[in-house]
C-alpha cells in the first residue's frame, strides 16, 4: 500500500488534483482510499457526486466512541472509498486535531488493514505546514510519500518551499519523501519552465504540468471529476497521465529548500517578478 500526501498553498487546486488523480487511478483498477483533512470537508465531494459526507469528528460527537468503519467511510466513483476527518465548530479548537483524531480512529477501525487490500491512501491536506495537525500526514509514517501542487505564483512557490523544509524536517524520523511537483497551470508566463527549474533546484520533478481547462470547472459545477464527467475530453486524458505517472514513479527524494533570496531570483530569471 502506498500512502501518499498532497500539499500545496491554499487555493492552489489540491483537492480538485487529488480527487481527479484519484478517479484515474480508480479507473485504471486500483483500489484507493482518500482521506480529506480539510475542516471545509470537500475533499471527496467529486468522487462522491456532491454528497455530503458525514465527517469523522462530526460522527463522533453525535455518537461517541461506538463507530463503525462504514459510518465514516462511503464508496465513490470507480470503488474510491471517501473519508472526510472534518473540523472543530467554528472558533473552538484546532482543526489540525481532526486529522489526527481520523487517522487514529480509521487505524483503530481496520482501514488500513492488509484485508482491505489498499493499493493506495490519499491524504488532501490544507495549505501549508503550519501546525503539528496538519503535518500529521508527514510525521511517523502516515505518509510515505509528498506531491506538491504548485503555479507559477510567487506564493505558490513560496508554499511548496515551505513544505519541503517540513519534509526535510520529518524525512529522518518518519521515513517521508518527496515524489515531485505537480504544475496545476494558471498560465503565468514561462511557468512550465519555471517550475521545471524549481523542481531541479529542490531536487525532485516536475512529475506533471495540468495545463488550464475550463472543463475542470464545468465538472466540478456538476458535481464529477472530469474522467467521470467527460471521459473523452483531452483534460480528462491529462488526469490520467498524471495518475500513470504517480503510479509508475520511484523517484522519492529529500528535498533541498531553497533560501528565500534563491527563491526570488528564480523568478526574475524567468522574468515573472520583473
Amino acid at each position: 500500500m502506498r500512502k501518499v500526501a498532497i500539499y500545496g498553498k491554499g487555493g492552489i487546486g489540491k483537492s480538485t488534483t487529488t480527487q481527479n488523480t484519484v478517479a484515474g487511478l480508480s479507473e485504471a483498477g486500483h483500489k484507493v482510499m482518500v482521506v480529506g483533512c480539510d475542516p471545509k470537508a470537500d475533499s471527496t465531494r467529486l468522487l462522491l457526486g456532491g454528497l455530503a459526507q458525514r465527517t469523522v469528528l462530526d460522527t463522533l460527537r453525535e455518537e461517541g466512541e461506538d463507530v463503525e468503519l462504514e459510518d465514516v467511510r462511503k464508496a465513490g466513483f470507480q470503488g474510491s472509498l471517501c473519508v472526510e476527518s472534518g473540523g472543530p465548530e467554528p472558533g473552538v479548537g484546532c482543526a489540525g486535531r481532526g486529522i489526527i483524531t481520523s487517522i487514529n480512529l480509521l487505524e483503530q477501525l481496520g482501514a488500513y488493514a492488509e484485508s482491505e487490500d489498499l493499493d493506495y491512501v490519499f491524504y488532501d491536506v490544507l495549505g501549508d505546514v503550519v501546525c503539528g495537525g496538519f503535518a500529521m500526514p508527514i510525521r511517523e509514517g502516515k505518509a510515505q510519500e509528498i506531491y506538491i501542487v504548485v503555479s507559477g505564483e510567487m506564493m505558490a512557490m513560496y508554499a511548496a518551499n515551505n513544505i519541503c523544509k517540513g519534509i526535510v524536517k520529518f524525512a529522518e524520523a518518519g521515513g517521508v519523501r518527496l515524489g515531485g511537483l505537480i504544475c496545476n497551470s494558471r498560465k503565468t508566463d514561462n511557468e512550465k519552465e519555471l517550475i521545471e527549474a524549481l523542481a531541479d533546484r529542490l531536487g525532485t520533478q516536475m512529475i506533471h504540468f495540468v495545463p488550464r481547462d475550463n472543463m475542470v470547472q464545468r465538472a466540478e459545477l456538476n458535481r464529477q471529476t472530469v474522467i467521470e464527467y467527460d471521459p473523452k475530453h483531452p483534460q480528462a486524458d491529462e488526469y490520467r497521465a498524471l495518475s500513470k505517472k504517480i503510479d509508475a514513479n520511484d523517484m522519492m527524494v529529500v528535498p533541498t529548500p531553497l533560501d528565500i533570496e534563491e527563491l526570488e531570483k528564480l523568478l526574475i530569471d524567468y522574468g515573472i517578478a520583473a
